[in-house]
Order: structure tokens, then C-alpha cells, then sequence
């Protein structure tokens, strides 16, 4: 069994070893990469409620083995960005993804966000499927603004639809 919490300053270094990882998985490494962002070092700095932002990590055993958030999109008041969805291998396909996830989107409506974004890479085709069940579109390119130009995949659901 699993549980979604917060993140705590505690489970900074686990989670920033658990997105480095994973992002090396994927090739997801240097600048235009989530996993290279500053941020990633000390999620729990950089998340924080006064500024609509919420990063959630997932444990199993009182172990970090994963994590998901939410925080705007740049200068756009109504969108929001799905950011950090990582997962150990040995946890995926259990469940956990699909939980952080909707829980960041549950945040992200209570915040008053009408959509959210989010940028991935085409081989990480077991996340994308998750998006799509949940209800994200894919759009044909990035949003303006977008930092991360090393995705080539970038999806959009509007937070009306039901969770």
C-alpha cells in the first residue's frame, strides 16, 4: 500500500535521486529537461501552497518512491502545469502515477486553474496512456513560453471534466 503526501523537506534528496534517475532512464538529462531544472534539487522550497503550487510524492513503507505536481504556467492565471510525474520502476504500473496525478488535479481545480499542461517525451509511452485515460489532449505543439524544449509531446485537459 501507498501514501500521497506533501512533500517535506526530508524527502528532498529522495525525490531529486528518484527524477535525476528516471530522467536519465528516458534521456531526459540537461537543460530543456524537468530533471534539470534548479527546482529539483529542493522540491519542497519551491512548491508551496501561497503560490498555487503543491508537489505531492508518494511512499511505500515511509520510503519516497515517487512524485507529481502542479504550479502555474508561467504568466497565465488560468493554466496550470502538471510537473515532475516520476516513478521508481519497481513501483510503476501499481496505481501510484494514476493517484498523483488526479490529486494534483484536484488541488489544481481547488486553486481555481480552468486547465492544465503538461510536456513529455514520446518514449514514455506508459505516462502518455495515463494522460490520455485521464483525459489530457494532445496538442500540436508547445504552449508559448514552455521551458522545457527537449519534450516532444505536449498535452492540455481542461479541468471542467470530471476527475
Amino acid at each position: 500500500m501507498y501514501q500521497i503526501i506533501p512533500i517535506q523537506a526530508q524527502y528532498n534528496a529522495a525525490i531529486s535521486q528518484i527524477i535525476k534517475q528516471v530522467g536519465a532512464e528516458y534521456g531526459a538529462v540537461g537543460d530543456g529537461f524537468g530533471p534539470g531544472d534548479a527546482e529539483v534539487a529542493c522540491m519542497s522550497q519551491h512548491y508551496l501552497a501561497e503560490h498555487r503550487c503543491q508537489y505531492l510524492v508518494a511512499l511505500v513503507n515511509g520510503q519516497v518512491v515517487g512524485g507529481a505536481g502542479i504550479a502555474p504556467f508561467l504568466h497565465y492565471e488560468e493554466i496550470c502545469e502538471l510537473r515532475k510525474l516520476f516513478l521508481q520502476p519497481s513501483h510503476r504500473g501499481l496505481g501510484i502515477g494514476r493517484a498523483l496525478t488526479q490529486a494534483c488535479l484536484v488541488f489544481a481545480q481547488q486553486q481555481g486553474y480552468q486547465q492544465c499542461y503538461l510536456d513529455t517525451l514520446s518514449t514514455m509511452q506508459a505516462a502518455i496512456s495515463l494522460y490520455e485515460r485521464i483525459g489530457f489532449k494532445h496538442l500540436t505543439q508547445p504552449l508559448a513560453g514552455t521551458l522545457h524544449g527537449g519534450c516532444d509531446v505536449w498535452m492540455l485537459k481542461d479541468l471542467h471534466q470530471t476527475l
